[in-house]
């Protein structure tokens, strides 16, 4: 999937940790799961507003594609939208990027499909009204798929 930097509006900076790298200077592959996930909740909590104790969302699954090593000396910034939406599931679309001197450079990206869930009642439910609407308004409404 080619994505264009220019389709997000959201981004966040994602810090490197010295536990990240593996033993080649690279920061391994199970690392990047946790960099989407902060940049998620980052755009959660600034675009949808959801306070993540109330709000239960769960991962039912990721595609991530490795494009270019990452290590400790890179600057990282990950842009975020959601791409598709239904009644209590929907799509988030991650770019890793890192500065060089010819500017940002795509490392990686992911596909995660989050479900709206209710630990109580042991099943999904529907997103959040409000916060769905947001991240609607937000990530330009032609590109999701409503499905109420």
């Amino acid at each position: 999937m080619a994505e264009k930097l220019t389709d997000y509006k959201y981004k966040t900076d994602i810090a490197i940790r010295f536990s990240d790298i593996d033993s080649v200077g690279h920061v391994n592959n199970a690392v990047y799961l946790t960099y989407f996930e902060v940049a998620r909740f980052n755009y959660w909590r600034d675009v949808a507003h959801w306070n993540l104790k109330e709000t239960w969302i769960i991962v039912g699954r990721s595609e991530i594609n490795y494009l270019k090593s990452v290590t400790i000396e890179d600057k990282l910034i990950c842009y975020v939208r959601v791409i598709r939406i239904g009644n209590s599931s929907f799509d988030v679309m991650h770019v890793l990027t890192k500065q060089t001197e010819k500017g940002e450079e795509i490392c990686t990206t992911c596909k995660t499909v989050c479900i709206s869930y209710d630990y109580t009642a042991g099943k999904s439910i529907a997103i959040p009204r409000d916060g769905r609407q947001k991240m609607i308004d937000y990530d330009e409404p032609r590109l999701i798929l409503n499905t109420n």
